[in-house]
């Protein structure tokens, strides 16, 4: 074999030996990773909120307290402050605008005069009796009969009753007060001895060491 055919001989080996190792490569490639599939997100989850029911509004009772110069301040002050404990809003009146004296000299401001009075405004009315009671005041008994025909509770203490007398309001109605037996009796009340008498939607008292029982009767009426 002379020169010449030895190249060729090397050549074509190192063709085949180039070729073998080409294939060998192919065969010990690493496989691809297959693709995974796009992650589709989670639609979010709708979060139910709590229905909140509107808090209902307190409905606030009001009282009238009519008054005249020289009232009994404990009937004015004891049923005052056990119907404020309970929340009812509080309204004075009496027959003129400058203030009123008590029998102990208590000045109230009245918030209206008897005059000016819308008795539908008012949840109660509370007549507070005194050394002066008015007796006689046209717009007392007024008030009184509106309240009574508007079935409003009505209520008075000591000499005020004589108020529900002038106005025809306690005709067979059980009824107690410091005037005498003989006047609630022409009146057609049925007289009782008790400190506080309640005949449906009618409440009276029949002096100061009944105040305190006096406003606890308003108050329960109230909450009725």
């Amino acid at each position: 074999m002379n020169y010449r055919q030895l190249l060729q001989l090397l050549r074509s080996l190192s063709l085949v030996a180039l070729l073998l190792i080409g294939c060998s490569g192919a065969l010990v490639a690493t496989p691809a990773t297959p693709t995974s599939p796009p992650t589709v997100p989670s639609a979010p989850t709708a979060t139910l909120l709590p229905v909140v029911q509107p808090t209902p509004t307190a409905v606030v009772k009001r009282a009238l307290f009519v008054i005249f110069d020289q009232f009994e301040e404990l009937e004015y002050g004891e049923p005052r402050a056990v119907l404020e404990k309970q929340g009812v809003s509080i309204s004075v009146a009496s027959s003129g605008s400058r203030r009123v004296t008590g029998s102990l000299g208590k000045k109230v401001q009245p918030d209206v005069m008897l005059s000016e009075v819308h008795t539908a405004d008012y949840d109660a009315i509370v007549f507070i009796g005194g050394y002066n009671y008015d007796d006689n005041n046209a717009d007392a008994i007024r008030i009184a009969q509106e309240a009574v025909a508007q079935d409003k509770i009505v209520a008075a203490i000591c000499a005020a009753p004589i108020t529900l007398v002038k106005a025809g309001v306690l005709k067979d109605k059980r009824a107690t007060s410091s005037l005498s037996f003989s006047t609630l009796q022409a009146a057609g009340a049925i007289y009782t001895s008790e400190s506080v008498a309640r005949d449906g939607r009618l409440i009276t008292g029949n002096g100061p060491a009944a105040s305190h029982n006096f406003g606890k009767a308003i108050a329960a009426a109230l909450a009725e």
